[in-house]
């Protein structure tokens, strides 16, 4: 079985999938994904697989400087948006934004 390049929770499976989620936030240990690249995509919970993305950019950003755009390319609120990130991440500020569109 081929390994996945990036997991997603199963929440944002379906929002991927429809191309309602065409953004991600990572922390610095997935900063290394560049434009081009192609991913296998699993779910966070078992790994398993459920889509192929190619990243379109990537840029930089911090909690404060989050939009309501970064926003609506989650599919949520700016506030649903920060208090996710704030969960998943805890005491960070630094980001690193990954456009992707499913393949």
């Amino acid at each position: 079985m081929q390994p996945n390049d990036i997991t997603f929770f199963k929440r944002f499976q379906a929002d991927i999938l429809a191309g309602r989620k065409t953004i991600t936030l990572r922390d610095e240990a997935e900063s290394h994904f560049k434009a081009g690249d192609i991913l296998r995509v699993g779910r966070y919970e078992d790994d398993a697989y459920f889509c192929t993305i190619q990243v379109t950019a990537t840029s930089t950003i911090t909690l404060d400087t989050l939009t309501e755009k970064h926003a609506e390319q989650e599919n949520m609120s700016l506030t649903e948006l920060r208090q996710v990130i704030t969960e998943i991440y805890p005491g960070q500020d630094r980001f690193y934004v990954i456009d992707f569109k499913c393949l």
